[in-house]
């Protein structure tokens, strides 16, 4: 294991223990170090659902395979 993802992990692991694994206690706690920061937050706004692609239809027959089974829709 790379060195870096070890001592990441370590990191994670101590801070999650200090808050007994607590996950809403981690997400206060890191708040208030963001605000305590004094650093510019930036909020970016929502970016729209995608409908490009649909999704592909079932079929409404039985359809044939190369093995000659065949398949029913559901």
């Amino acid at each position: 294991m790379d060195s870096i993802v070890a001592e990441v992990r370590t990191a994670r692991e101590q801070y999650a223990r200090r808050f007994n694994y607590d996950l809403h206690a981690m997400c206060l706690d890191l708040r208030r170090e963001q605000e305590r920061s004094h650093a510019k937050v930036v909020t970016l706004p929502r970016r729209p659902v995608s409908t490009a692609v649909a999704p592909m239809p079932l079929p409404t027959e039985p359809t044939k395979t190369q093995g000659g089974s065949e398949l029913t829709p559901n």
